[in-house]
């Protein structure tokens, strides 16, 4: 018998750890967005925002907004938003870096979808920062933003319509991330498994009693009982249950010798 080390038991039940993830928003176009995305990562237990500003941004005229957009729910979000001149600024402290597109063509590396990042993510946010950088609502992430991260990840969309706004994409993602982070329950073990000897007492039992009850054909019961056999050996009976069904047999068995005719 094998016993796992506490580094197995550790990989086996560690998940996603939310609060090393940081959600960095790249000149966002309307500040309503901004409040929309604080709300979508609340919801989904994400509270690190950063905000790459636009040149235009007055953040006097945009806080009404942000905050319509978030509700009161998410306020607490929205006061640790951090906003960054740069991409470069923003993403200095994290160690893994995932960008968000849709440009397959000039990613230059493969692109994976939101369940594989958060997989990919349950070890690495373990002793890293990461962030997840978005791009603007309108042009997305440029070739030179794209660089700066270690990952690309794109969201699959109808071919029909692949345009997604910001705050959805946000979700989707963190959402992920979410599931991601959830405990995974240890069974631990698999409970006892009938022996090969009492599987074959359980089928001698059954096949005397089809044959009793006329449910198979007492000329060739080996052939009809391989149907039988292949459904229940898909089961993984366990002992005590291969115990109840040949008591089952067994009182079948009887009532059928001794009732009256």
């Amino acid at each position: 018998m094998t016993t796992d080390s506490p580094e197995d038991r550790i990989a086996r039940t560690t998940r996603v750890a939310l609060d090393q993830i940081t959600l960095v928003l790249t000149r966002p176009k309307y500040p309503g967005n901004i409040g929309s995305v604080a709300r979508a990562a609340k919801n989904m237990g994400i509270h690190r925002i950063r905000v790459v500003k636009r040149s235009d941004l007055d953040l006097n005229e945009s806080y009404p907004q942000i905050y319509q957009m978030s509700t009161h729910l998410a306020i607490d979000v929205v006061e640790k938003i951090e906003f960054f001149s740069t991409l470069e600024e923003a993403i200095a402290d994290a160690s893994y870096v995932v960008g968000t597109t849709a440009r397959f063509g000039t990613a230059r590396r493969p692109v994976i979808d939101p369940v594989e990042m958060a997989e990919r993510l349950i070890d690495v946010s373990r002793n890293n920062q990461v962030a997840i950088v978005f791009g603007p609502e309108d042009t997305g992430l440029s070739t030179e933003e794209l660089q700066c991260c270690h990952d690309f990840v794109a969201i699959p969309t109808s071919d029909a319509f692949r345009s997604i706004n910001l705050s959805h994409a946000v979700m989707i993602i963190c959402y992920e991330l979410f599931k991601a982070s959830l405990p995974v329950q240890d069974k631990g073990f698999t409970p006892k498994l009938a022996s090969a000897g009492e599987l074959e007492g359980m089928y001698t039992q059954l096949q005397d009693m089809f044959v009793k009850i006329d449910f198979i054909n007492p000329e060739n019961p080996e052939y009809w009982m391989t149907s039988v056999r292949r459904m229940l050996s898909r089961l993984r009976l366990q002992a005590k249950e291969v115990k109840m069904i040949r008591g089952i047999c067994r009182q079948v068995l009887w009532y059928t010798s001794n009732k009256k005719t």
